[in-house]
């Protein structure tokens, strides 16, 4: 019986991060029913957003590949947020979306340590020593210590064209049938929920000339620094719906699963259907939609923000009711997909199983929406399950290290009872986690852990050491009785403006030169923000046992149910609670404040 450090199964974007980091570290075996799906973009074919691409630039600082397959195949960069501050910019890459999964399998496929493994997998069984067995359909048996489930909308899965259903995982793909039992039958109480995706319309039945063009960055953007040489290539385009496509949706919502009560999975509140946007936001009377291509040549472009399970030939009717689309002609339907996932409270901070220890579980298996959070998880699962097997400690990834760390902490702590989603408004100190500076948070960590070299490290050292070089420059210098940094301080000023007024600084590359401006614009903000996450942290461990909750002022309705629903006996559980926000627990801390209350428990 062959045998391997570390299992993964599933070769989604949760899948890859574990494989490539588990095999940085162990001998890793990739299960995957056919190669060839290996990082394939099933919904769109973008990387990053706003909270997610904070996610990207974090899993790049830890060694990660997603910004690296993001950036070789970008067509299409934009920061998000430019004019706002530096806490909420993200970055966008749109990705050429074959090349994508090309890419993804010549750097898997070239890892050394990493074997691709061909079946479907069917069970697992306790080795009896602390290890797994894991069982494919056609009876084979592969050994290991740790197994990464990353089994996407797989489990169970079934498709919805309106009214009609089939068993599906993705795009036609075979669903997973049985990897749901030994999960079921160890303990973990599975939950059913549902993700869907838009149609992909023929490129060339597109009135382009009759949508809002929107281009690219004239200097692209990139996760790893620099993108690829088409990263300025390609558009994109916006439409809207418009009367009578929320007309038609009306006439025909008892076309729809959701809401004739077919499908029993709960669906993504963030990323609603165009049938629920149209039912739920009805005094709106037209909702933007964004037209992304799926490559420079492509054939497609997709819908982003009509995701449908209506059936084909309402789709067809839809779509051309939206301006440019008079003529369209849908290549592919959108379909609604429901799953299994596991409860997410069930693991642990490293994402393995409280009830099977040595199976770590990764991506929307766990109740998340999304390739970057997916990508995230697979990454501390995969590091997780490869120092599990090779005898080395698991990495603690707490909720202050950044978005990593409230993704785990929400997950494993909160919950979810629907698709979970990143989202900058979910992080409490995001000025100090921000996407530029998660290399300077991160690297080191990455280092420790074995998943990046010496030279990288050394590399994000010294471009910290440049940027406080030239802090100090710029401190250091006075013109017409101001410091430099004072100059640069004022709204108004960008750091070549302060330049002209004769200030000299040290040579920064373009990221440096950011980092520089953030740190001097924004230091009395930063310094506030590190004293605030301080005190928070020693207040954690402060008794609430005393406190009347019905009776205190400055907390939200739900805050207040759930408080005197779960009575937290500290701080840091009620923190804890899904509902009770960052806003409640200050008013919390301030009422504390206001008693006298210093001790912890």
């Amino acid at each position: 019986m062959s045998s391997w450090d570390v299992v993964v199964i599933g070769g989604g974007h949760a899948g890859l991060e574990a494989a490539w980091a588990a095999a940085k570290l162990s001998r890793v075996a990739l299960m995957i029913g056919n190669p060839a799906t290996i990082g394939r973009m099933p919904c769109n074919p973008a990387v990053g957003g706003p909270g997610k691409s904070q996610l990207v630039f974090e899993v790049q600082a830890l060694g990660g590949l997603m910004g690296r397959l993001a950036d070789a195949t970008a067509i299409h960069t934009r920061v998000l947020n430019a004019s706002k501050g530096p806490a909420v910019q993200s970055l966008r890459v749109q990705n050429e979306r074959d090349a994508y999964a090309e890419h993804a399998q010549d750097v898997i496929l070239g890892h050394p340590g990493l074997e691709i493994l061909r079946g479907e997998a069917a069970d697992l069984e306790p080795d009896g020593q602390g290890g797994w067995i894991v069982v494919t359909t056609d009876g084979r048996r592969f050994a290991t210590r740790s197994v990464v489930i990353a089994a996407g909308t797989f489990m169970r899965g079934l498709a919805w064209y309106g009214r009609q259903s089939r068993p599906e995982g993705r795009q036609g793909e075979p669903p997973s049938r049985f990897l749901s039992s030994p999960l079921s039958r160890a303990g973990h109480v599975l939950k059913r929920y549902k993700t869907g995706t838009p149609p992909r319309v023929r490129a060339d039945s597109v009135r382009f000339q009759d949508l809002l063009e929107i281009p690219a960055d004239p200097l692209p953007r990139g996760f790893t620094g620099t993108p690829g040489p088409r990263a300025t290539e390609s558009p994109t385009w916006q439409t809207h719906t418009t009367p009578e496509t929320h007309q038609l949706i009306h006439d025909n919502l008892h076309e729809s699963p959701m809401y004739a009560g077919d499908i029993e999975g709960l669906g993504p509140r963030y990323c609603p259907s165009i049938e629920d946007k149209v039912v739920r936001f009805a005094h709106h009377d037209r909702h933007l939609l964004f037209v992304e291509p799926d490559g420079i040549q492509t054939s497609e472009v997709y819908l982003q923000g009509f995701s449908s399970s209506l059936p084909p030939h309402l789709q067809d009717a839809l779509v051309r009711t939206l301006p440019g689309f008079e003529q369209a002609v849908i290549q592919r339907y959108a379909y609604a997909v429901e799953y299994d996932v596991v409860d997410s409270t069930e693991l642990t901070l490293n994402l393995e199983s409280r009830v099977m220890p040595g199976v770590f579980t990764a991506g929307q298996i766990n109740g998340t929406s999304g390739y970057e959070e997916a990508a995230a998880q697979g990454l501390v699962a995969g590091v997780a399950a490869a120092r599990r097997a090779t005898g080395g400690s698991s990495p603690v990834f707490e909720r202050g290290c950044g978005y990593l760390g409230v993704l785990l902490d929400d997950l494993v702590f909160k919950g979810s009872d629907e698709p979970y989603r990143m989202m900058t408004s979910r992080v409490e100190h995001r000025l100090l986690v921000r996407q530029d500076n998660a290399d300077e948070r991160l690297t080191r960590t990455g280092y420790d852990l074995g998943l990046v070299d010496e030279a990288e490290l050394r590399r994000v050292e010294q471009k910290y050491e440049r940027v406080e070089q030239a802090r100090l420059s710029l401190a250091s210098q006075r013109i017409q009785g101001q410091t430099g940094d004072a100059w640069l301080r004022r709204p108004e000023f960008r750091l070549g403006d302060v330049e002209a007024l004769g200030i000299r600084l040290p040579a920064l590359d373009a990221a440096e030169r950011e980092a520089l401006e953030i740190r001097v614009k924004y230091q009395g903000y930063i310094d506030r923000a590190e004293l605030q996450l301080a005190s928070e942290a020693r207040a954690q461990g402060l008794s609430l046992t005393e406190l009347d909750f019905s009776s205190l002022e400055g907390l939200s309705l739900e805050a207040r149910e759930k408080l005197l629903r779960h009575r937290p006996p500290t701080v840091a559980q009620a923190a804890r609670i899904p509902g009770v926000r960052h806003a409640d627990i200050s008013a919390l801390l301030v009422h504390l404040k206001r008693r006298g209350v210093s001790r912890e428990t």
